[in-house]
């Protein structure tokens, strides 16, 4: 494994967190808070570091996706580690552990929360709180791709690795002007939503922060009643822009280069709004009688749908409270999740539509032994290798899912609390069900279950396997064989010298 061009990633990004963390040192300034001196040494602190592990240029730059599944999970992890720092050194979140545990939930664009009280919590901090969501949901190894020149094709790994869905691909020839494009499309669609809100007239403050938590799929809101507090109106644009975040931003590619039709004919986007319209009007119907009127009905059905569908975590009601077969829509809903190429979470409704073609395919076959069928998404045939990884992705899911799910239930809550707990987690959502429902939150874990949930945070978000790989023995004996070989020859080459 070329653990040179890791390290040298890993340095990139921790730049990149010092630079970023200038944001909430900023906001510091103009609300007069000494926090924001607190995330400058933090931010000095993550450069420095950085610097010290890009001082030398990897000679081979060539990496393949092991290095980059490697170098994901690596760099989610660090970029969490050094993230949760300015909470615990300014005494707003006094344990690692849960300072950790909300970073990790911010950057994997999660949502669950251990604050009792958000408000209590300075502008400064609240800012980067709801600023890890924004990096989080395009991704960080993205934008590293977008703005550092880096050499050879193999950078595609990189992206592969982070992008959530079951593939990725250039949409332009060029890796760097692919992730500009995104980028691109990403920042205009959350300006758009600041701007809007802004007319809606919410303060600038929660504007801000509320549309990096959209943009993101996140979660985390300013105010401890989440979005309830504010107007219809503004819960209706939050609930809009929810949707639009969750849909596979290569409609938006299509749209910008005018093929709209080809973009609304996506298969998977047809089935994202088919789902979400589906859902709206079975549980505003089921709701109907808890609520004032069929419009007020209509309007919590949405919101809560597009905030679980898409993986945001939002809340407007507490849906804990509504009837079972509401519940179970949100639930099923939570496995689903966005489309691929989103920054929601999930197992997309790409995976989704795949299996129960194959599944169709497979039931077509025993009624017609001797025909032939082939399996095909928006025309184009599905390859093999992708319903192979489709079918490992569902045994690794279920597998990590139930392990975690034994592990957070030795604590002894009830089922319905463990269940939605690791659900919520798994799938980047935030908000579960019982002690973890919209108006609850996670504090009362133990160390033990809050790791377990921030692997499956970061697990979830990075497709699973970047952080499965880090269990794999025999990357780690790679890596310490090539260091090894390494500093042989160098020792060699010093000889020869002498």
């Amino acid at each position: 494994m070329n653990t040179s061009i890791v390290r040298y990633i890993l340095g990139s990004v921790l730049k990149i967190e010092g630079a970023l963390l200038m944001l909430p040192v900023i906001t510091g300034a103009i609300y007069g808070e000494s926090e924001g001196f607190t995330y400058l040494l933090v931010g000095l602190l993550c450069f420095l570091v950085g610097l010290l592990f890009t001082r030398r240029k990897p000679k081979d730059t060539i990496f393949y996706l092991k290095e980059g599944c490697i170098s994901t999970a690596l760099s989610w992890i660090v970029l969490s580690l050094f993230g949760a720092i300015p909470f615990m050194a300014t005494g707003e979140i006094p344990n690692y552990i849960d300072a950790l545990f909300e970073t990790v939930s911010g950057f994997t664009t999660t949502g669950a929360s251990i604050l009792t009280d958000v408000e209590a919590l300075s502008h400064t901090s609240l800012l980067w709180r709801s600023f890890t969501h924004w990096i989080g949901g395009m991704g960080v190894l993205v934008f590293l791709l977008a703005i550092i020149p880096m050499s050879g094709g193999s950078n595609i790994n990189l992206m592969r690795a982070e992008s959530p869905g079951p593939s990725v691909g250039k949409l332009v020839p060029k890796m760097k002007t692919t992730a500009l494009l995104l980028y691109r499309i990403y920042f205009l669609l959350t300006a758009a939503e600041f701007v809007i809100l802004l007319f809606c007239r919410m303060p600038v403050f929660d504007a801000i922060c509320l549309s990096f938590g959209t943009a993101g799929t996140g979660g985390f809101g300013v105010l401890n009643t989440s979005v309830a507090s504010y107007s219809v109106t503004i819960q209706w644009v939050i609930t809009v822009f929810m949707i639009l975040f969750g849909v596979n931003f290569n409609a938006y590619f299509f749209i910008l280069m005018h093929d709209a039709k080809k973009a609304f004919a996506m298969e998977e986007v047809k089935a994202y709004f088919g789902i979400i319209l589906a859902s709206i009007v079975m549980i505003s119907i089921n709701i109907y009688r808890m609520c004032d009127n069929l419009f007020d009905a209509v309007t919590k059905s949405a919101f809560q749908v597009a905030s679980v569908i898409t993986t945001t975590g939002f809340s407007t009601a507490d849906f804990d409270a509504w009837p079972s077969f509401s519940q179970t829509v949100l639930v099923l809903l939570m496995f689903v999740g966005a489309c691929a190429g989103s920054t929601g979470g999930g197992i997309k409704v790409s995976r989704i539509l795949i299996v129960l073609k194959a599944v169709a395919k497979e039931a077509f076959s025993y009624i017609h032994p001797k025909s032939i069928r082939h399996l095909s998404l928006d025309g184009t045939p599905v390859k093999h290798e992708v319903v192979r990884s489709i079918n490992v992705f569902f045994d690794t899911y279920i597998a990590i899912f139930i392990l975690s799910l034994l592990l957070v239930s030795l604590e002894g809550y009830d089922m319905q609390t463990n269940v939605t707990a690791v659900l919520a987690a798994f799938n980047n959502i935030g908000p579960g069900l019982a002690k973890v429902g919209p108006t609850q939150n996670f504090f009362f874990f133990s160390a033990l279950s809050k790791i377990v949930l921030m692997f499956d945070m970061l697990a979830g978000r990075l497709e699973l396997f970047p952080m499965v790989l880090l269990f794999h023995p025999t990357i780690w004996k790679e890596a310490f064989e090539r260091r090894y070989h390494s500093k042989k020859e160098i020792k060699k080459a010093n000889k020869k010298q002498a």
